[in-house]
């Protein structure tokens, strides 16, 4: 969940007045970047979406009485209200914060889950609900409450003028309309924050945006959307339709979406913020009292440049916290979805902080010989083939990116986990995993079309497979056992 914000409309005065704003913030943050200390903990977090179903594993529209429940604020509403947010406190990476994080993420969904079922609901970790139907998004009662949410919802709708209009080609076509905002509610990610000094920053985030594709063919959890067989991760391309603010004549000119893994690599976090606000209108334009305001530590507040940052949607975005007593920088890597065990989003995690670290401390570093273009096209044939996609790779060529991952970046992360001081038992935990999916090339996204097609051929129609399907993964998810290890049959 994003800044709530009290209006949920705003008037073309309140635009004009944030956009000054903006700017003015724009102009703190470049001088402060350039004399500020900031924390440099190396501190790694975790943000986790879920979705809500009732026993049949239908859409559960009622995060407002499991979050009742639940009672912890570390547990929030998200866009749709058949969806919440677990967010995991921030720790050290070293020694075993792993399996520390592995432990803690179960112990808090178990009990989550426990507390969810007195509100009459399950909690399932999954990139997209495979038992959504357009029945769910029609209407007001899919959408939280709270105003920044609604207010979303109309700024994006009043940007395009027009219905948002979805078409998803994959093993099929989906071609829609909606008349709002809620297929992007139907999106769950894992989120995976890094803390980083500024030096540091733009090598993160180049690496992070160089082994993207790898990463989404891994991690693919969300092959299915509104009963239709799209991508395999079908999150990625229906995220960026549906909170599109172009009309067809804005795309057609080549303005950017506000879904978007960016043009070029960086040299500073400076590059990121400045491009938001020299390429994206305000969709939230609240003015904060406080604009000017600092922290204990003299940090600058910046509101409106933070409010507006949450509403670019980078898949890995910057962060800038003021904190209260120092200030901080974060990469958000918002790649990954949702689930499908535990152990998988650890393993996830794991891989990436490990290749990450590997990448922006090497001596030349892997973007320098690589267009930033070829970075694009390798995420987007991720996302629509998973693991079953070939990349291409500097120094390799034109690769099957489950063999990248198994001869080159496993062993990668490996010496990068090993260098940030994990303890190797948990190198060896982790990262077994990924290998493992990665040579049986089964992820999230194959397990479910795997069965899903087979209970088709038994006789079961498409509603019908479709639940019995999402009712075997909630089984699985339960048992901890990792995806590539889930049977079929």
């Amino acid at each position: 969940m994003g800044a709530e914000v009290t209006s949920k409309s705003f008037s073309r005065e309140q635009r004009t007045r944030y956009r000054a704003r903006l700017l003015e913030n724009l102009d703190r943050f470049a001088g402060f970047l350039g004399t500020a200390e900031f924390a440099d903990t190396a501190s790694i977090g975790v943000e986790l979406e879920l979705n809500l179903t009732n026993d049949d594993f239908t859409p559960a529209l009622r995060n407002t009485s499991v979050l009742a429940e639940i009672a912890d604020p570390a547990f929030q509403t998200e866009m749709g209200a058949f969806n919440i947010e677990m967010n995991h406190p921030a720790l050290s990476i070293r020694g075993q914060g792993l399996m520390e994080l592995e432990e803690s993420l179960r112990r808090q969904l178990n009990r989550a889950d426990e507390l969810a079922a007195k509100a009459e609901a399950n909690i399932l970790m999954v990139g997209i609900l495979p038992t959504l139907t357009p029945s769910v998004l029609d209407g007001d009662a899919w959408l939280s409450s709270g105003a920044r949410y609604a207010a979303l919802n109309t700024s994006v709708l009043q940007a395009r003028g027009e219905d948002v209009h979805l078409s998803l080609t994959g093993a099929e076509t989906l071609t829609q309309y909606a008349k709002n905002i809620a297929p992007e509610a139907a999106c769950t990610s894992l989120q995976l924050h890094l803390e980083v000094s500024p030096s540091d920053f733009a090598p993160a985030w180049n690496a992070a945006q160089l082994i993207a594709g790898p990463q989404v063919a891994l991690a693919a959890n969300s092959p299915i959307f509104m009963e239709h067989v799209l991508w395999q991760e079908t999150r990625i391309e229906l995220f960026k339709q549906a909170i599109d603010t172009r009309p067809p004549e804005m795309r057609n000119q080549g303005v950017r979406p506000r879904v978007w893994f960016g043009e070029r690599w960086i040299t500073s976090i400076f590059d990121l913020f400045e491009e938001n606000v020299r390429y994206f209108p305000a969709l939230l334009p609240e003015v904060s009292p406080s604009s000017s305001g600092t922290t204990e530590s003299g940090a600058p507040l910046l509101p409106e440049l933070r409010l507006h940052n949450g509403t670019v949607y980078r898949w890995n975005r910057p962060i800038y916290d003021p904190g209260t007593h120092t200030p901080n920088l974060r990469l958000e890597n918002r790649v990954l979805p949702a689930g499908p065990t535990v152990l998988d989003v650890t393993a996830n995690a794991a891989f990436f902080y490990g290749l990450v670290h590997t990448l922006r401390t090497s001596d030349r570093p892997l973007w320098t010989r690589m267009a930033f273009k070829t970075a694009t096209d390798n995420f987007l044939a991720c996302s629509r083939l998973g693991l079953e996609a070939s990349v291409y790779w500097p120094g390799i060529g034109d690769i099957p990116v489950a063999e990248l991952v198994v001869r080159h970046l496993v062993p990668m992360a490996a010496d990068g986990l090993r260098e940030l001081g994990v303890d190797d038992a948990l190198v060896e935990r982790y990262l077994s995993v990924i290998g493992e999916r990665a040579r049986s090339e089964q992820n999230g996204a194959a397990w479910q079309v795997s069965v899903l097609n087979k209970l088709e051929a038994t006789g079961f129609d498409r509603a019908s497979a479709l639940a019995e399907m999402t009712r075997r993964y909630w089984h699985h998810m339960h048992s901890n056992e990792p995806v590539h290890l889930w049977p079929v049959d």
